[in-house]
């Protein structure tokens, strides 16, 4: 760690600062003193509701753990929260204090365990700064913005010649969806629109094109994940397609074999590229030419060998086979690079001179992917950039905290999902919309007494730009002052459009008045006529409710994340409301974005 530079800031009020020359055990007992006395246990209890007993039993176990700690972060608090980075970081910091990273047992970098090749033939870095990916407010964000996208276009900062949607639904998935609709509309800001998708969703409804990519077994595609402490690479690929080969047919592309009109991005993107320069004065055809017939176009085969011949080890594991590397893969779809155990310790390892590394007691070694090389408790980047309150780990208050929520107002989650459903790229399976299709409004029985609200009546929940209507749910399961709604559920379609999933979406309609929009659900799902004859058998009609539509965008400033929560009131819904109503006034969604905005 970068304990010695930390050492100087690890000061109470009163306090002289310590040397950078200063002992360890002089920076240890600062470091305790500095988090004891600003973070008592007292403290946690208020701010958590969990008894302080508990919170120092929980801690002695982290410490008895010592360096086989291990830990995980979801999304929940740290993508809910104003300053919810620093929740991600304090846990990485308990790892840091314990030693139990990068060894048995701890936890590591993900990079150390996800086999990723470099791409053959690579095009050149950008050579301007997108500001319509990373605006210039948020200098410090690891991950482009796009949520900001339409408001970054209603701003008039650039226009899109072509945008494509990929395995993308930002209508539906992101905050503010009535401003991406007025965007995505909007031909002078995106004058062409292509949907690359595998099913349809609502996004797609507002496209100019539907190109059907394909799912897994449908397309190639390579695949590594951090699963444990080494690594490996698998191969997807269209199995209709590898079953002609194997029985001696050929094949041009996907199309021939997928059903329906789907092409594989892969394929669709090398035929792309030679279309939009066909003679290659443009610098774009020649990174998508065949490796060993230079003039001819990349096929998916090519890229593919290229690629898994850079894999350490592969091709000679396949060339003891009497096979190349592509076909190993087609034949096993998995390649071990790194037995699990073999992925530790790399910051330990020794470096030249000429590679990325740090001294340490003598040694230049790796260390970790930081500016110092080190895991940094304090971080000269972020005092740098103007947050020298936030260099050290600590804690900021959230948006939705008490004393940010004005009077009459609760805490709305809105993170939380059933665990028989998946994310929210589609509707889900029918099997699994079975078991659960509504998406309540837990309530806790003295917020329920409060509001006058049964069990089963209808809410309205009333955002900063909008509101929408849904059964409540009341229970001791969620604490008072907090209300929570589950994702994945609320599908819809446009009236008279049949482009969703049908056993997930309900019909709507969209009125519009200004620059206010509402969705009205015109039906309830009902049996329908299909080549699935379980299709006439759907017996429950609920849908949920689209809540993220009237979610207006909030940036955390530092990280650039949107941060879920939301400050809501809760009322009793007028007689005349209907389950899955939705109203957004863009406006005021557009006054909040500027409000969240920091300055460039």
């Amino acid at each position: 760690t970068n304990w010695r530079e930390s050492a100087p800031f690890l000061t109470l009020e009163g306090e002289e600062p310590l040397a950078e020359d200063c002992s360890f055990d002089d920076f240890y007992q600062a470091l305790t003193r500095y988090y004891t006395t600003r973070y008592p246990l007292e403290r946690a209890e208020e701010a958590s509701g969990v008894p302080a007993e508990l919170i120092e039993k929980v801690a002695r176990c982290a410490g008895r753990a010592g360096s086989r700690l291990a830990t995980n972060i979801w999304r929940n608090a740290a993508s809910g929260n104003l300053g919810g980075w620093q929740i991600a970081r304090s846990l990485l910091f308990l790892n840091v204090v314990t030693g139990s990273v990068g060894c048995p047992g701890g936890i590591s970098p993900h990079g150390w365990h996800k086999m990723k090749p470099p791409a053959p033939m690579p095009a050149p870095k950008h050579k301007r700064w997108n500001e319509m990916l990373w605006p210039p407010e948020f200098p410090l964000a690891h991950y482009e913005l796009s949520f900001l996208l339409p408001h970054l276009l209603l701003d008039g900062r650039g226009t899109l010649d072509v945008y494509f949607t990929r395995v993308f639904n930002p209508v539906w998935t992101y905050p503010d969806g009535a401003n991406w609709i007025k965007a995505l509309l909007d031909e002078e800001k995106v004058k062409l629109h292509v949907a690359l998708t595998p099913t349809w969703n609502e996004t797609a409804q507002f496209a100019d094109y539907v190109l059907p990519m394909g799912h897994a077994p449908e397309r190639h595609d390579h695949q590594s994940q951090e699963t444990h402490a080494g690594r490996w690479i698998g191969l997807r690929q269209p199995v209709l397609r590898e079953a002609r080969r194997r029985l001696g047919e050929a094949t041009s592309d996907t199309r021939e074999t997928n059903p329906g009109e789907v092409w594989e991005e892969m394929e669709f993107f090398l035929a792309l590229s030679w279309k939009i320069d066909p003679d290659g004065s443009l610098g774009i055809r020649q990174h998508f030419e065949a490796p060993d017939r230079p003039g001819e176009p990349m096929t998916a085969d090519d890229y593919l060998r290229a690629l898994f011949d850079s894999v350490p080890g592969l091709k000679d594991a396949a060339q003891a086979e009497g096979l190349d590397s592509l076909e190993l893969m087609r034949r096993k779809g998995v390649f071990e690079v790194e037995a699990d155990g073999e992925r530790l310790r790399l910051h330990e390892q020794e470096v030249g001179a000429d590679e990325p590394g740090v001294e340490i007691e003598g040694r230049r070694v790796r260390g970790f992917d930081t500016p110092s090389r080190k895991l940094e408790i304090y971080s000269a980047t972020l005092a740098d950039w103007g947050w020298p309150e936030h260099a050290l780990p600590d804690s900021i208050a959230s948006q939705v905290a008490p004393e940010n929520l004005e009077e009459g107002e609760m805490c709305l989650v809105p993170t939380f999902r059933l665990p028989v459903l998946i994310h929210s790229r589609s509707g889900n399976a029918k099997w699994l919309l079975e078991i659960a299709h509504s998406n309540p409004l837990w309530l806790n029985p003295a917020d329920a007494e409060r509001l006058g609200i049964g069990m089963g009546d209808l809410a309205r929940v009333s955002t900063r730009i909008g509101s929408f209507v849904l059964r409540t749910w009341v229970t001791d399961g969620i604490r008072p002052g907090v209300v929570a709604c589950s994702h994945h559920l609320g599908r819809w379609r446009k009236e008279g459009k049949h482009t969703t999933n049908r056993w997930s979406a309900a019909p709507v309609r969209f009125e519009e008045k200004g620059e206010h929009l509402a969705l009205r659900r015109l039906a309830e799902l009902e049996p329908f006529e299909s080549d699935d004859p379980d299709s006439q058998r759907l017996w429950w009609k609920e849908v949920g409710v689209h809540q993220n539509m009237t979610f207006p965008v909030q940036p955390d400033p530092i990280s650039g994340m949107h941060c879920w929560h939301q400050p809501v009131r809760v009322t009793r819904a007028e007689p005349d409301a209907q389950e899955g109503d939705v109203e957004v006034d863009r406006a005021k969604a557009r006054e909040v974005y500027q409000q969240w905005l920091p300055p460039p």
